[in-house]
């Protein structure tokens, strides 16, 4: 810090910047004091941003919770995430629609509004499965995680990651992240690709990491001198929450610190043999060694948005380890009256959940002050329309997990009257500390969606 910025009056206005980016992605930077603009709440954890992403909507007579707002059960595909229900708001009766009437079909469609909230670009490409006629460019706008990666992002070695787990295409049913219109962002299918894009400056020879450490703690050591100079010009209360702010520096240093090669929440996750990443059935075992990753990478504060996309909306997946034969496009298409392919349906969305509940109990298992880096994270669980019979994409279902430090207002069951997905987009950004009023195509954004902030 300046000589200049260390000798300010305690109450006059300070910059909201990166203090100082240290070794291995570790980000110092100092936290939001009634000292600076725009907001007197501490920031002890750096909050992060999470997209589940499964294709092919759900069965929702099996999704949806019974019960009132506060008092719910799970209904079968959500039970597997009962340990976390009072991290969880579970949302329905928000829409997707717009009046959008351009090529595409709804896969592709929901695909690309999904976290833009904007309509496909007119295009020449692509043609797909449900509507072979129809061709259609990119997402017209960018992403949710992408926008705030570029607002929060800066701070990390990485300013955001995207894993898939046998996404293959490069088409537009294949692509959830978006830099802006026409600006696709593909996701990394190799864990392999993957792990050295994260760790391989990390994992270097001994002698070499051991510089690294000592050059991470000299350059952290002047920068809690600078902390300290600080806290003698600061009020009591934003004393106390840049005290608060350095305990939470030093966790996460910790964890970069404990013994072995990254060690504790930051031990680098074990790949094994290596796999035929495109291979039907190895399709488990290459999520979870990407849930590994991402928590690893989030622990670590190598990045602070991810996302993890499960496949392309049309592709031919065939759960086998479920015991099915069929795709998992095929049997979205089936009668509802065929009760043994509604349940097979169910099967696969109960599995999707029981991935999503492995990365939620990584999450939480990483002690965060008096939370959890769960209580510090927003995960969206979302997908491209509600059901795969009628392909429309009204009452979607979503799930959000976590708290982000406590913006969200967490175990309930929340039921609306069509409010446009755009909002749920805009309160999240909310949620995360980027305070805006719209986002996406502005026709379909009414503003926050109410009940979800604290």
């Amino acid at each position: 810090m300046s000589g200049a910025a260390r000798h300010r009056p305690s109450r006059r206005r300070l910059d909201r910047r990166t203090f100082l980016r240290g070794v291995g992605g570790l980000a110092v930077a100092l936290p939001f004091l009634d000292a600076m603009s725009g907001s007197a709440s501490a920031v002890e954890f750096p909050k992060r941003f999470v997209v589940f992403f499964t294709g092919l909507g759900t069965v929702k007579k099996a999704w949806q919770p019974t019960g009132t707002e506060a008092s719910f059960e799970l209904g079968e595909i959500l039970a597997p995430l009962a340990p976390y229900r009072d991290k969880l708001l579970v949302v329905e009766g928000v829409d997707m629609e717009s009046a959008y009437n351009g090529p595409g079909d709804a896969h592709q469609q929901g695909i690309g509004q999904a976290l833009t909230g904007t309509e496909l670009q007119e295009g020449t490409l692509f043609p797909y499965a449900c509507n072979p006629a129809a061709r259609v460019g990119w997402g017209g706008g960018i992403s949710v995680d992408q926008f705030l990666a570029a607002q929060l992002g800066q701070r990390t070695k990485l300013s955001s990651l995207e894993l898939g787990v046998q996404v293959q295409y490069a088409n537009v049913s294949s692509r959830v992240s978006y830099l802006g219109p026409g600006q696709p962002v593909p996701p990394e299918d190799d864990p392999r690709a993957a792990f050295d894009r994260l760790f391989t400056d990390l994992s270097a020879d001994p002698a070499d990491l051991a510089r690294r450490r000592a050059l991470r703690r000299r350059v952290l050591g002047d920068v809690m001198e600078d902390y300290g100079a600080l806290a003698q010009k600061l009020g009591g209360e934003d004393r106390q929450k840049l005290e608060h702010h350095l305990d939470a520096l030093n966790e996460i240093e910790a964890r970069l610190e404990a013994p072995g090669l990254l060690g504790g929440a930051c031990a680098l996750p074990a790949l094994g043999e290596p796999l035929d990443v495109y291979a039907n059935d190895n399709f488990p075992a290459i999520g979870r060694l990407q849930i590994d990753l991402l928590a690893t990478a989030l622990a670590c504060d190598l990045t602070r948005v991810a996302s993890i996309q499960w496949s392309a909306t049309q592709a031919g997946k065939v759960f086998t380890w479920l015991g099915q034969s069929e795709t998992h496009h095929a049997l979205s298409h089936s009668n509802l009256a065929d009760e043994d392919k509604q349940r097979q349906l169910i099967d696969i969305g109960r599995w999707q959940a029981e991935q999503l509940a492995y990365l939620l109990g990584k999450l939480d298992a990483v002690p965060e002050g008096a939370g959890t880096l769960l209580d510090n994270t927003i995960v969206l669980w979302c997908t491209d329309i509600s059901e795969g019979q009628s392909h429309s994409r009204r009452d979607m279902p979503y799930v959000i997990a976590g708290g982000a430090g406590g913006a969200l207002r967490t175990g309930r069951y929340l039921r609306y009257a069509g409010d446009p997905h755009n909002n749920l987009l805009v309160t999240l950004c909310n949620a995360m500390g980027v305070e805006v009023s719209t986002f996406g195509n502005p026709a379909y954004c009414t503003g926050l969606l109410p009940g979800l902030l604290a």
